[in-house]
């Protein structure tokens, strides 16, 4: 929010009844149910750095996790709540929670990140009088089904709506009624100086090299993402023997970069199929890694076959600006952040025919081709997905939020 023309990413709460400047440092309160990996709780700690960059002051409540200490270096505070929590009397005693916790930090807004933190929020925002605003991260299961609508429909409750891509909006419009004044879209924001090829050391190269015994005479293939089934591991497996094939049998890696999260099922399956298909030298489950720029910097193509579209999906964004050339199912977020044919590849979902012929004439690029591959990839994430841009997007929308509520009092 800004306090003059010329602080455009300050975050600042006008006090039009005041004496003096009639601005004060706002203070904003992001609610999900946890702070362990993902895409909403980077984006929530994203959005705190940039809350305190801007000299606002940056609180998170949910239920804790690893990141609470990244959130504490960005210069945010942590409030232990039990917001994962789906059971109605935890849900209610939330409410009370938040209200306290609203009224004691002077909170400005409350800006919901998932569906039973949102419904707290929403009774606490309304009971104390400030501005709820929620992120739509995606599609969410069963919005067909009367009851799950009604429930995911708290997302569509807010204040000010945010849709983290034009996939997400296009959703929104169909199945839920948001005002346009109130829908705003903001596409995820990559980190384009973590991501930067320039900034990875050859010794984190060698590293995790190392780690995952490789020796760089090898083509690799990579899917970075959590073990679930939705994420496409399976068909990429599929698709490894056609590619061998195709390249005459050439030296290939195949990564699958991510945790399990539990789903010791499913990871045994992919074991199974990587036996069945004798791929037990190709294929590698190597979980999660700490240093994913190094990580892209050593696949030769990044692969996203997701079953179901991705609401936004940061692998592509991420991996571009890395400038690694993508190959992608055609649905969801993808078909907003790569273009085809001149930073990836997109394919129709479940087909491993041409999951593998795409990933084939990306492995075949000459030198020539694959730097240019590389230089339209990151030069797409920068100009149009970088944090910066998602950080003032979303401050302007808190602004928004603000002004609404400060020409109610006036």
């Amino acid at each position: 929010m800004s306090a003059s023309q010329n602080e455009t990413q300050s975050v600042y709460r006008p006090e039009p009844q005041t004496q003096g400047s009639g601005y004060r440092p706002a203070v904003i309160l992001q609610v999900l149910p946890e702070l362990e990996t993902g895409g909403v709780e980077r984006g929530t700690i994203d959005i705190a750095r940039a809350i305190v960059d801007g000299g606002g002051v940056a609180l998170v409540a949910s239920q804790g996790g690893r990141l609470e200490r990244e959130l504490e270096r960005v210069g945010g505070r942590h409030i232990q709540l039990p917001l994962k929590s789906k059971n109605i009397f935890t849900m209610r005693r939330n409410v009370g929670a938040l209200v306290d916790l609203i009224r004691t930090e002077g909170v400005d807004i409350i800006h919901a990140r998932s569906r039973a933190p949102a419904w707290s929020a929403l009774f606490a925002a309304r009971r104390t009088k400030i501005p709820f605003v929620t992120t739509f991260h995606g599609t969410y299961s069963g919005y067909n089904n009367p009851i799950k609508k009604r429930y995911n429909a708290v997302m569509t409750m807010g204040d000010q709506v945010i849709a983290i891509s034009n996939f997400i909006a296009t959703h929104i419009r169909s199945h839920y009624h948001v005002d346009e004044d109130r829908l705003t879209i903001v596409p995820r924001g990559t980190n384009i100086d973590l991501f930067n090829p320039e900034n990875v050391s050859q010794e984190r190269l060698i590293a995790l090299s190392n780690q995952w015994r490789l020796t760089g005479e090898e083509f690799v293939v990579m899917l970075p993402g959590r073990l679930t089934r939705w994420k496409g591991q399976m068909v990429l497996i599929e698709a490894m023997p056609k590619v061998l094939e195709e390249l005459g049998h050439r030296n290939v890696r195949c990564l699958l970069v991510g945790s399990d999260q539990g789903r010791t099922g499913y990871r045994d399956e992919l074991i199974a199929l990587t036996r069945r298909l004798g791929l037990q030298d190709i294929v590698h489950i190597v979980d999660h890694c700490s240093d994913m720029p190094a990580a892209y910097m050593l696949a030769d193509v990044v692969a996203c076959p997701s079953l179901d579209p991705e609401a936004f999906g940061r692998v592509p964004t991420e991996g571009q600006a890395m400038g690694r050339p993508i190959v992608s199912t055609a649905h969801g977020g993808a078909l907003e952040t790569v273009l085809p044919g001149e930073t990836g590849w997109l394919v129709s979902p479940g087909e491993v025919g041409q999951l593998a012929t795409a990933l084939t004439q990306v492995l075949r690029l000459s030198p020539e081709r694959r730097a240019s591959v590389a230089q339209k990839g990151r030069d797409h994430v920068v100009a149009h997905f970088s944090l910066t841009q998602m950080a003032e997007k979303t401050l302007a929308v808190y602004e928004k939020a603000l002004r609404r509520i400060v020409r109610n009092v006036v």
